[in-house]
């Protein structure tokens, strides 16, 4: 059984005279909502519109040209519309169920698994992936980074954080270039956009798939913060995910150097990221409860004060 043809209104909304029952799953960064409906009582859907207004078309593409390659670890487009306007954008996907989004040592080396393997595809099979993703460039970061050491190397005492340590994090950042290999990074690899449904993996929300380093799915597994989705990193359990990642990749890589060089752009990505979280404290503008944002700054220092100190 199709979905109607006017299961989505011209407008770019869902048409609720066709739809039994409909439930928020979240707010994207333009407002627009992400919901499940059921057009039965047991027959359910996931309709995304677009949620950030940079990515337009983005998804799309990458369901249509990337995914094709993997296995059945991701939600399956239905049906989807592509147009210059963006309120127009949406895509209909098929409904996993309730996710829960649990970080633990099961869970998390599976995901570990595939990401090596598809950081080991060759990126010249995609010739026409994205170069950037959502956050800035980690060029950009270690500049940005850079610029305000004075006033960060000032504040790490009211953070528990060492100075030595955060000293060492910059002089290693000078005289340290990261390795330029670039692989297929899936771009937002937080807690919330994977999770184990029926013992399977799946991942979401694949909009922000681009050519990076390693270091960056990794990092957003590993040590990025998320104030929806808490979680706790042990410096064994960090350790035992990365040679993990080491053991599955199929390129050749110096292991020593790779462990080094996570744990340095950890900590110069931590250190942003304190940056940010302080700013949405000081604004205090609702978009995340204040609660929320203290327990992701004390998860960033923690992360920082384990990889600055591994250094």
């Amino acid at each position: 059984m199709e979905l109607p043809a006017d299961i989505v209104l011209e407008s770019g909304i869902l048409n609720d005279a066709l739809i039994l029952k409909r439930e928020t799953l979240y707010k994207g960064m333009n407002g627009r909502l992400v919901e499940r409906f059921f057009i039965a009582p047991t027959r359910s859907y996931i309709f995304k519109p677009l949620t950030n207004n940079g990515q337009l078309g983005k998804e799309v593409w990458i369901h249509q040209h990337i995914l094709p390659r993997f296995p059945a670890i991701y939600p399956k487009v239905i049906s989807y519309k592509i147009s210059e306007e963006p309120e127009l954008n949406w895509m209909i996907l098929e409904d996993l169920g309730a996710l829960i989004h649990y970080f633990n040592e099961t869970s998390v080396l599976e995901v570990i698994k595939w990401v090596a393997w598809w950081h080991s595809l060759p990126v010249s099979e995609f010739p026409n992936v994205p170069t950037t993703g959502l956050k800035p460039q980690m060029e950009d970061i270690i500049t940005e980074v850079g610029s305000y050491k004075e006033g960060f190397l000032h504040l790490v005492s009211s953070l528990g954080i060492e100075r030595e340590s955060i000293e060492r994090v910059y002089s290693l950042l000078k005289e340290n270039n990261f390795s330029k290999r670039q692989v297929l990074s899936h771009g937002d690899l937080h807690l919330g956009n994977f999770s184990i449904v029926n013992n399977e993996l799946k991942i979401l929300d694949w909009e922000h798939t681009h050519l990076n380093l390693p270091y960056w799915d990794l990092y957003h597994l590993i040590d990025m913060s998320h104030p929806l989705f808490p979680k706790r990193v042990t410096p064994e359990l960090r350790t035992q995910i990365l040679k993990d990642y080491l053991f599955h990749v199929t390129f050749e890589i110096d292991h020593d150097s790779f462990m080094r060089e996570y744990y340095l752009f950890s900590a110069v990505f931590s250190i942003w990221m304190i940056g940010l979280i302080r700013k949405d404290l000081q604004a205090k503008d609702g978009k995340w409860p204040e609660e929320q944002l203290k327990g992701q700054m004390e998860e960033t220092i923690l992360s920082l004060k384990q990889c600055a100190g591994a250094l």
